[in-house]
C-alpha cells in the first residue's frame, strides 16, 4: 500500500491556500480560533479582530478559498464556539484574566460590549451561527447543525445561566451533490448517525494547543465525509489533530498553522503516527 502523506504549511492560512490547487481537496475538517478568547502570540491571528464582525469577514474570505480548493462532491466539517458580549471584569480581575492563556490585549478589549448586532452586556453573541450565515450567503450550503456534547466540558463559576457543556459543528458543502458515507458512522442500534454527538477528550494526554478538539471528532468527520487515498484540509491546524486522524484513516491531508511551535508539534505528532502504524 502506498504510503499516505501530510503536507504541513506554516503560515497565514488566507495567503498559504491560494497555492491549492483548485478542486483537489475532499473534506475540510477545522476549528478556527475563537474570537476574543486565546492569544496564540501572532500579530495575523484571526481571533483577536477588534470587532466579531471582522472575525466573521474574515473567517468568510478564508472558507471561499477552501470552497474553491474543494471537490464538486467535497464537504467542510466546521466548528466554531460562542462568546459572551462582556464577561465583566477589567485589569487583572473578573473571568477574563483567569481563561486559558488570554492576554492582556484581549483581555481589555474584551472588558467592552463590541458597537454591533445590538449586543448589550453580556448577551451571547451566537457566533457560530452569524458564521455559519456569513459562509451560506457567501455560496456555501447549510446541511446540519451538529451539537457536540463535550464528555468533560470545562466548568464554569457562573451562578445565573447553566454551564456550557455543547459546541455546534456545522456541515457544509459546496454543491447539493456531494459525498456522504452514511454507513461509516452508525448509532450504537444501527440506526442513522444523529446530529448529537457525545464526544470526550483525548485519553492520550495534551496535545501541546491549549484548544485542541478530541481526534474522535476529527475521525468522525473525516469518515462521514472521505474515502481512503483522499485529501484533507485543516486551514488551522493548530497541533495538528485532523492530520493525525486522517493519516490513521489513510487519508492524505494538507494542514496549514499560522504559527511555527504549533507546526512542529504537528511534525512529531505525524512521525508519531507513521510509528504506530508501522508497529501494528
Amino acid at each position: 500500500m502506498t504510503p499516505v502523506t501530510s503536507r504541513i504549511l506554516t503560515g497565514d492560512s488566507r495567503n498559504l491556500l491560494t497555492s491549492i490547487q483548485s478542486e483537489s481537496v475532499q473534506c475540510c475538517v477545522t476549528s478556527p480560533p475563537y474570537w476574543g478568547l486565546r492569544d496564540y502570540d501572532h500579530p495575523a491571528q484571526i481571533g483577536s479582530e477588534p470587532s466579531p464582525v471582522e472575525y466573521v469577514r474574515n473567517l468568510t474570505e478564508v472558507f471561499r478559498e477552501v470552497r474553491r480548493a474543494l471537490r464538486k462532491d467535497g464537504t467542510l466539517w466546521l466548528n466554531v464556539g460562542d462568546g459572551y458580549a462582556r464577561n465583566g471584569g477589567t485589569g487583572n480581575c473578573g473571568p477574563n484574566a483567569v481563561v486559558a492563556n488570554t492576554k492582556k490585549l484581549i483581555q481589555r478589549r474584551n472588558c467592552k460590549v463590541p458597537d454591533c448586532w445590538g449586543l448589550k452586556d453580556r448577551d451571547l453573541m451566537g457566533l457560530p451561527w452569524r458564521v455559519a450565515f456569513a459562509l451560506q450567503e457567501d455560496g456555501w450550503i447549510l446541511r446540519s447543525r451538529i451539537t457536540w456534547i463535550k464528555k468533560t466540558a470545562m466548568p464554569e463559576s457562573v451562578r445565573n445561566r447553566p454551564t456550557n457543556a455543547t459546541e455546534d459543528v456545522f456541515l457544509m458543502t459546496k454543491t447539493i451533490t456531494y459525498y456522504y458515507d452514511a454507513s461509516a458512522v452508525r448509532e450504537p442500534t444501527g440506526a442513522n448517525l444523529r446530529n448529537c454527538w457525545a464526544i470526550g477528550p483525548d485519553t492520550n494526554g495534551s496535545s501541546g494547543h491549549p484548544a485542541a478538539f478530541p481526534r474522535d471528532l476529527a475521525r468522525r468527520c473525516i469518515l462521514l465525509g472521505s474515502r481512503p487515498g483522499d485529501v484533507i484540509l485543516d486551514p488551522f491546524a493548530g497541533s495538528g489533530t485532523t492530520g493525525a486522524a486522517a493519516r490513521e484513516l489513510e487519508r492524505e491531508s494538507i494542514l496549514i498553522e499560522l504559527n511555527p511551535e504549533y507546526s512542529k508539534i504537528s511534525k512529531r505528532r505525524m512521525g508519531h503516527v507513521v510509528q504506530a502504524r508501522l508497529g501494528s
